[in-house]
């Protein structure tokens, strides 16, 4: 095993942790799968055998995926957010993550088939929305409030009122 970061995201699923870990490492850039550990006994939601832990990295951020079982359930208190450049790399991360069995929320937030919330943010949004100009960043926000997934263009023009 190489040596763990000192801080890591740990997530946990239920029986999932490896397919999610690939499916981030076929994703998203700069994401990979690491060590994946077998557990050397049974344990509550599995048996000896099953995969315990996975370590994975999400856009360059460790990550620990633990096979917890069905006790704890993924919230909104917890997301990764994307920063995208353009409406392409938007509707990419957005589709491969709510075409895979994933679902959309409001203002950009989405998540994936195992739970985890992702905010997939175009730069143009967060731009838009801390304007100088507080009328311009109100349309911009007003604007975002009405939307599942970004739209940038909308998000622009309505920041040039």
């Amino acid at each position: 095993m190489s040596t763990p970061a000192k801080n890591t995201i740990c997530l946990w699923y239920d029986g999932g942790a490896e397919a999610a870990a690939r499916f981030y490492a076929e994703t998203f850039p700069d994401s990979s799968v690491g060590e994946v550990y077998r557990a050397p006994g049974d344990f509550p939601s599995g048996k000896k055998g099953d995969v315990l832990t996975v370590w994975f990295t999400v856009m360059g951020i460790p990550c620990l995926g633990l096979n917890g079982g069905p006790g704890v359930k993924h919230n909104w208190a917890f997301s990764f957010q994307v920063a995208t450049a353009d409406q392409a790399e938007t509707d990419r991360y957005w589709n491969a993550i709510v075409g895979s069995g994933g679902a959309e929320n409001e203002c950009g937030w989405c998540t994936d088939k195992w739970g985890v919330s992702w905010q997939i943010t175009p730069i143009a949004l967060t731009q838009a929305i801390a304007d100088p100009d507080p009328a311009a960043a109100k349309r911009a926000f007003d604007a975002m409030m009405t939307m599942k997934k970004i739209d940038v263009a909308a998000i622009e023009a309505a920041r040039r009122g």
